[in-house]
């Protein structure tokens, strides 16, 4: 028996595995830790910004080759393989130079996010191969790790650990790099499909839907010829962008509104980080799982809209809360539990929309929309946080929200002889008629 399927002993090992690989691939919401250090290094907001862009960027980009990988290589192997990626990355920028931009950018940036590329489609795509009978909250709890890791990459290199103070960026960098491979060597033992044909008990009446309409298993170019996966898309990049741009400003604007509100320097820093380390990030992986639950019962659709519409208002409201302390750990706390929804709901819908057996390829392109928001969210906020102008950048997030409970309201499950129809605009327009899921 390959490593491709396995039958495992307990379903329930598979999330103990997903969860292990996604504590270390939360490393990359963890950057903010640095970006005091480097900035006293003479490095610009921008440039700060700009290596946490380039890491999402590449972790989206491989994603995609990474679905294809999945079925060649099998699930253990192409987590082995972006547990090599990942930690070499930052080890390697721990030995060139951790504070020199260029070294950074690669090693951390763009080697490190595709090692994480590599492997998050793996937890995703086994988890609901062993729970299609809760996609939601299986996918919530496997990505879980990826929003609790944070927290603690965070406060070892800071508060808890003072690895920075301690040994250094360079030091820092190494001993994560260590650290992000033996929780995903670990964490592989147990990523392995199931048996062809093997379903939970209680399962098999959804087994048995599998040829209803709008529950096909479309492949990638038929996902691309309907209107869906592009109101997915963009629902995705504008609610996980704003909230890529709350990460990396999280610590930034609120020490200067602290400290406008009279607070010191140390106090302001203080408060800012736990604002990031604590109540952002057990809130965005709480979020995951909590979303992830509600949309099974409430369903996706639904759901998406709540989440994207409160997000507007939450980003409204925190350039006015965030000067002071207990309503910034508020408001950090609700944006990053509608943050971390984005994780549990959109591989979900994905699956609901365009099969569950095909997900593995198939969000991969789904989660491009992160890379795009990756990009142009947290650089706005670097430019216009250079400018002083960090409300202006909040705001503009608030709108782009709104926009995406507009996509969600357009979103229907399609049937699948559309997408083998003549593109076109009437075509576009008939699929995009509102239907029941």
């Amino acid at each position: 028996m390959t490593d491709k399927t396995v039958a495992v002993s307990n379903r329930w090992l598979v999330v103990l595995g997903a969860v292990l690989i996604q504590l270390a691939l939360g490393a990359i919401y963890a950057w903010s830790v640095f970006t005091p250090a480097l900035e006293a290094a003479g490095w610009s907001k921008l440039q700060t910004q700009g290596v946490f862009a380039l890491g999402l960027a590449s972790f989206a980009v491989t994603m995609v080759f990474a679905g294809r990988l999945l079925a060649a290589l099998g699930p253990q192997r192409l987590a082995l393989i972006g547990a090599g990626t990942l930690g070499g990355g930052y080890a390697v920028a721990g030995l060139l130079g951790a504070t020199s931009f260029p070294v950074v950018a690669i090693c951390v940036g763009l080697i490190g996010g595709a090692g994480i590329g590599l492997a998050y489609v793996v937890p995703i795509a086994v988890g609901m191969r062993w729970f299609p009978d809760a996609k939601g909250m299986i996918t919530g709890l496997a990505v879980a790790g990826f929003g609790f890791g944070a927290m603690g990459w965070v406060k070892l290199a800071g508060s808890w650990g003072h690895l920075i103070e301690r040994i250094g960026l360079s030091g820092t960098f190494i001993a994560y790099g260590a650290g992000f491979a033996v929780l995903m060597l670990v964490g592989a033992i147990w990523m392995r499909m199931p048996p062809r044909g093997w379903a939970p008990p209680g399962a098999v009446a959804a087994a048995a839907d599998e040829g209803h309409k709008g529950r096909e298993n479309f492949t990638t170019a038929e996902m691309l010829r309907t209107p869906q996966f592009y109101l997915i898309f963009l629902t995705f990049a504008v609610s996980a962008g704003s909230g890529l741009m709350s990460i990396g400003l999280m610590k930034l604007y609120p020490m200067q509104a602290l400290q406008a509100g009279g607070l010191s320097l140390a106090e302001a820093s203080a408060a800012a980080g736990t604002a990031m380390a604590v109540f952002f990030s057990l809130a965005n992986g709480l979020g995951r799982i909590v979303w992830g639950w509600l949309s099974d019962w409430l369903g996706r659709r639904l759901s998406l809209a709540i989440m994207a519409g409160s997000q507007a208002a939450f980003l409204m409201v925190f350039t006015q809360a965030a000067g002071t302390p207990w309503m910034l750990f508020v408001m950090a706390a609700l944006i990053g539990f509608n943050f971390g929804g984005n994780f549990a709901l959109f591989p979900a819908i994905t699956a609901d929309t365009f099969g569950n057996d095909r997900v593995g390829q198939n969000y991969p392109l789904v989660f491009l929309s992160y890379g795009a928001g990756g990009i142009a969210f947290p650089l706005l906020g670097g430019v216009l946080g250079d400018m002083g102008n960090f409300p202006l950048a909040f705001a503009i997030c608030a709108g782009a929200c709104l926009f995406g409970v507009l996509c969600t309201a357009l979103i229907r499950v399609p049937d699948i002889e559309e997408a083998h129809r003549p593109v076109s605009v009437h075509g576009f327009m008939h699929q995009m008629h509102w239907d029941d899921d």
